[in-house]
C-alpha cells in the first residue's frame, strides 16, 4: 500500500528527499539542538496548563486516574499547505457547505430531493436527527449551520500522490476552534523567528469573523443585536472553548437558567434587571435546548425557546436539526447534493462508503470487516467505531453481532492510509497520522480563515485522532509565498498577534 508523508518524499525519513514548501522549515529544524526542543514541548505544556487550555473526559475513559481534566498533546513541528492546495480546498468547501445548508433549507421545506428519488423519505424522516418541530421554520439567509467543522484527510492515490478527501461533516456544534487559536498562539510565543522568515496566513481574526457571522444573522428588526454563547456549563468536554469564544467576542457566556422567554422573546438575567437576546451560539445539543419541546427533563436550556425560535423573536446557531445533514448515514449522498442543488461537480471527494442497511453492502462489510473502518452513524468522538486491522477477531465477531442487530445504525469505509506528517515524540521526530478540520463560518456569505485544527495521533500507527483516545493537535500552516500579497487588515492582525504573543 502506498503512504505520504506530508512533509517527506517517501518514508522511512532516513535520506529522503524534502517536499518543497517545506524545505525553508527543514533547514531551521536542522539547527535545532534536541534539548532546545525538549524544552520548548514543556515550556508549552505549563502555559497550556497555567492558561487552562483543557478538555473533559468521562468515565471509563479516565483510565490513568488523573482526573477529568486532561491536557491535549501539543506538537511544535507544524502542518504546511502550499497555498495553492488550500486555495483549491477553501473552493470545495464553499460548495460543500453551500450544499448542505440548501439540503437542510430543502429538507425542512419543499423536500424537492426526496421528490427526486435522490435520497429516500425514510433515511431522512426517520433520522433521529430530524426534527419535524422545524419543519417550515424560515431561518435568516436560510443558512443552517453557521459554523461547520469539515474533517478532511489526504491519503495517497494509485500513484502514491497525496489527495485530499472529506471525512465527516460537522454542523451541530462543531469544537476545537479554540485549539487552532492558542496552537498558533503557542508556534509565535515559542518560535517568533519562523513568523519572520515564512508568510504564513494568519487565523487570529477568527472571533471576529465569527461575531460577524453571528451578527449577520441576527432578526432583521435589530439594529444592535446582542449576541449570547450558550453552553452546558462547566463540566461540559469543551467548556474552556465556549468560556474563551465568549471572551474573544466580547459577548456573555449564558446557561440555560440565565435565560427566559417572556411573551415570546427571549431575555438573560442581568446585574441591571432582564436584557433581550437575539442570537444565540448555541453549544448545546437540540435536546437539551428546550424543555417544552424536547427533553422535558433537561435544565440545560431554557423553556419557550422553541416558540421564540418560530417567531423570528431570536436566531439560533447552529439552527435546530442541523443534525440530519451531518448523519453518517446522509454523507455518502452529499456528492448527489451538490450535483443536485448547485449543478456542479463535487470539488472534495468523499471516501468510499457502504450502507449497510442495503443488503448487498451489509453482505460485503460482513465478508470484509478487518479491511474496513465500521462506525455508528451517530457515533461521534472516536467512539463506536471498529478499525478493522487493529482488531482482534473477537472484536470484530462482537461487532459483527451489533450490525447484523441494526444495519441501518452503521456505514464502513476503506481504511485509508493516512498521510503523516513528522511528529516530536519521545525516541525524536516520527510519522504519525493526521487530519484536518478546517472551520467554515456561514452568515450573508460564506467565509473561513486560512487552514483549520490539525488532530495527529500520536500513537504509532494508529488512526483515532480526536483527543478523547489520546490524540494531539499541530499548528497548521497556509503559506501565503506563492499568493499575491495579503489584505492589508489581514498582515496587521497577523503582526498584531504576533507581538501580543511573543
Amino acid at each position: 500500500m502506498h503512504k505520504f508523508d506530508e512533509m517527506y518524499e517517501q518514508l522511512p525519513y532516513a535520506g529522503a528527499a524534502i517536499r518543497q514548501h517545506y524545505k525553508r522549515y527543514d533547514q531551521w529544524l536542522a539547527k535545532q539542538p534536541g534539548e532546545v526542543m525538549r524544552s520548548r514541548r514543556e515550556e508549552a505544556e505549563m502555559i497550556f496548563r497555567r492558561v487552562g487550555i483543557t478538555f473533559a473526559v468521562y468515565g471509563a475513559k479516565d483510565e490513568d486516574g488523573s482526573g477529568t481534566e486532561r491536557l491535549i498533546p501539543f506538537d511544535l513541528l507544524p502542518r504546511i499547505i502550499p497555498a495553492h492546495e488550500w486555495d483549491s480546498m477553501e473552493k470545495g468547501l464553499v460548495q460543500r457547505v453551500t450544499a448542505l445548508n440548501r439540503f437542510l433549507h430543502d429538507v425542512y421545506h419543499d423536500q424537492e430531493i426526496i421528490k427526486a428519488g435522490i435520497i429516500p423519505a425514510e433515511q431522512i424522516l426517520n433520522n433521529a436527527q430530524f426534527r419535524p418541530e422545524m419543519m417550515g421554520v424560515n431561518v435568516p439567509h436560510n443558512v443552517y449551520s453557521n459554523i461547520s467543522g469539515i474533517d478532511i484527510v489526504r491519503a495517497p492515490d494509485a500513484s502514491g500522490n497525496g489527495e485530499y478527501y472529506v471525512l465527516e461533516d460537522n454542523l451541530r456544534v462543531p469544537s476545537g476552534v479554540s485549539y487552532m487559536l492558542e496552537n498558533r498562539k503557542m508556534m509565535m510565543r515559542l518560535f517568533p523567528e519562523l513568523f519572520n522568515q515564512n508568510r504564513i496566513a494568519p487565523v487570529a481574526h477568527y472571533p471576529d469573523l465569527l461575531l460577524e457571522t453571528l451578527r449577520a444573522s441576527a432578526p432583521a428588526a435589530t439594529a444592535e443585536p446582542t449576541v449570547v454563547v450558550l453552553t452546558p456549563g462547566m463540566y461540559n468536554s469543551a467548556y474552556f472553548e465556549h468560556a474563551f469564544l465568549a471572551q474573544q467576542m466580547g459577548v456573555e457566556l449564558v446557561e440555560g437558567q440565565d435565560l427566559f422567554v417572556k411573551d415570546n422573546f427571549v431575555y438573560m438575567r442581568t446585574t441591571r434587571g432582564p436584557k433581550r437576546v437575539d442570537v444565540i451560539y448555541r453549544r448545546v445539543d437540540d435536546d437539551f435546548l428546550d424543555p417544552e419541546v424536547f427533553r422535558p427533563s433537561s435544565t440545560l436550556g431554557c423553556a419557550g425557546l422553541m416558540r421564540a425560535y418560530r417567531d423570528g423573536n431570536v436566531v439560533i446557531c447552529n439552527a435546530v436539526g442541523t443534525g440530519v445533514a451531518d448523519d453518517k448515514s446522509i454523507y455518502p449522498y452529499v456528492p448527489k447534493m451538490i450535483e443536485f442543488y448547485l449543478g456542479e461537480q463535487p470539488i472534495l471527494k468523499n471516501v468510499p462508503t457502504y450502507m449497510c442497511r442495503n443488503k448487498d453492502e451489509l453482505q460485503y462489510t460482513l465478508d470484509n470487516m478487518k479491511d474496513l473502518v465500521v462506525k455508528e452513524v451517530h457515533g461521534a468522538g472516536g467512539y463506536g467505531m471498529l478499525i478493522g486491522p487493529a482488531a482482534t477477531q473477537a472484536e470484530i465477531e462482537d461487532f459483527k453481532k451489533a450490525v447484523i442487530a441494526k444495519p441501518d445504525g452503521y456505514i464502513a469505509q476503506p481504511t485509508l492510509s493516512l498521510s503523516t506528517s513528522p511528529t516530536f515524540v519521545d525516541a525524536g521526530i516520527a510519522p504519525r497520522h493526521i487530519d484536518l478540520r478546517p472551520f467554515v463560518l456561514s452568515g450573508s456569505e460564506v467565509q473561513m480563515v486560512p487552514g483549520g485544527l490539525t488532530r495527529v495521533a500520536l500513537k504509532e500507527g494508529s488512526l483515532v485522532v480526536n483527543s478523547s483516545q489520546g490524540g494531539g493537535t499541530k499548528d497548521t500552516w497556509i503559506l501565503e509565498a506563492d499568493r499575491t500579497a495579503r489584505p492589508k487588515a489581514e498582515s496587521q492582525s497577523q503582526s498584531q498577534s504576533q507581538s501580543l504573543s511573543a
